[in-house]
C-alpha cells in the first residue's frame, strides 16, 4: 500500500514563500509609516538635498505643539498634524495672494487651499519651496519665526515684496 504521506513540492513551497514574504512587506510598511504620516504627502521634490536639511533641523517644538517623527522625505509634523511642513513643493510664481516676509523669508499664504480654519503658507523666491499648513488654532506667527530660521539657508533668487 502506498505511503499517505503528504510532500510538499515546488509549487507549494514558492506559493508559500511568496505569502510568507507578502506578508512581511506588509509589515515592514505598517512599522515605517507612522501615525504622523497618516494623510500626508511627500511634495514631488522632497528628495532634494535641502528638504533632507530642513525636515532633519525642523525645531523639537513649534507654536507649543511637540514634534512627531515622519519617516517620510521633506516632512515635519507637530502635534496631531496640527502643523506639518512639507520641503519641495513648486515654487510659487507671479501671484494676488497675500505676501509678507518674516526674519528674511518671503511667505504666500495660499488662498485656493486655506479655509477659516485652515492656513497654506508657502515660501517664495525659494527652489526647493517649503509649504507649512496650519490646521485649527496654531500659532502661526511664533511658527513661522522659527521656521524662517530653518528655510533661510535656501537662496533666495526673487522676491513677492520690495525690500527697501
Amino acid at each position: 500500500m502506498p505511503s499517505t504521506r503528504l510532500r510538499p513540492t515546488r509549487l507549494t513551497l514558492a506559493v508559500g514563500a511568496c505569502v510568507l514574504a507578502g506578508g512581511a512587506a506588509l509589515a515592514a510598511y505598517g512599522f515605517a509609516y507612522t501615525d504622523a504620516d497618516a494623510g500626508v504627502r511627500p511634495a514631488r521634490f522632497s528628495g532634494a538635498p535641502h528638504c533632507h536639511r530642513i525636515a532633519d533641523s525642523a525645531p523639537a517644538s513649534l507654536g507649543g505643539l511637540s514634534r512627531r517623527d515622519s519617516s517620510l522625505p521633506g516632512i515635519a509634523v507637530w502635534g496631531d498634524r496640527d502643523i506639518v511642513l512639507r520641503c519641495g513643493v513648486t515654487p510659487p510664481g507671479v501671484t494676488g495672494d497675500p505676501c509678507f516676509a518674516v526674519d528674511g523669508v518671503d511667505w504666500v499664504m495660499d488662498l485656493a487651499q486655506s479655509t477659516d480654519t485652515r492656513k497654506v503658507i508657502v515660501t517664495y523666491g525659494r527652489d526647493p519651496a517649503t509649504q507649512v499648513v496650519f490646521d485649527g488654532s496654531s500659532q502661526t506667527d511664533a511658527a513661522l519665526i522659527d521656521l524662517s530660521r530653518v528655510v533661510a539657508s535656501v537662496k533666495q533668487t526673487s522676491h513677492c515684496i520690495k525690500r527697501s
